[in-house]
């Protein structure tokens, strides 16, 4: 059986208000990273390769993690959502989000006109969809453990992908995704099945519990 780890970035710059400013750990996105990288190299099995997205964010949480052979996927990179964000404000079709709790609303909201092709993005959202299902595809080999340094909304995706979820599912998924998050798929012969979501093992300390973050 395969393994294929899903990894979402560290705290990144959540006061920002574009994808630019967005793109870059907190120090305390650094610290998740390096807490991560030391209970997996403690505890975990090695992995047959490292994967990760080119946004900066998620370069630094697999370099703080400790992995240096690392194949980078732009297929991993997280969807535009400030872009999104943008064109629903332009639109005036949902309510504006003004903080990070307006997430659980706004963010079904736009991905429902995403996809019904009110607002454009960077992609179309059966791109987004089938670009996940690529990498999944790719990395569910037979006997190896992949990793993949990833974003909430690539995780999400996944997720939705192997359980066969619409965009209200796949929204609540995507709430609860804490930074660095450990999510495994298990690749068996009859398919890929969801083994661990959301494990945040180098959090669970008592003095840790303020370092669990959602933005």
């Amino acid at each position: 059986m395969g393994e294929i780890t899903l990894v979402r970035h560290g705290q990144a710059n959540s006061a920002a208000t574009n994808e630019a400013d967005y793109d870059k750990l907190s120090d305390l996105g650094h610290q998740q990273a390096r807490w991560l990288g030391e209970w997996m190299h403690a505890h975990d099995g090695p992995f047959d390769a490292v994967y990760a997205g080119s946004l900066r964010r998620q370069r630094e949480t697999v370099a703080g993690m400790g992995f240096t052979d690392v194949n980078t996927d732009e297929r991993l990179n997280e969807i535009t959502y400030y872009t999104l964000t943008e064109e629903m404000d332009a639109l005036d079709i949902a309510p504006k989000r003004t903080s990070p709790d307006d997430f659980a609303i706004h963010f079904p909201a736009t991905l429902t006109a995403w996809r019904d092709g009110l607002i454009k993005g960077t992609e179309t959202y059966d791109a987004y969809g089938a670009r996940v299902a690529a990498i999944l595809q790719e990395a569910a080999q037979p006997g190896k453990r992949i990793l993949c340094v990833t974003s909430g909304g690539i995780i999400a995706r996944a997720v939705a992908h192997i359980l066969h979820l619409d965009i209200p599912e796949m929204a609540q998924i995507a709430l609860p995704i804490l930074n660095t998050s450990v999510h495994r798929i298990h690749v068996t012969d009859h398919g890929s099945i969801l083994g661990t979501f959301n494990g945040s093992p180098h959090l669970d300390h008592a003095d840790r519990l303020a370092a669990r973050t959602h933005y």
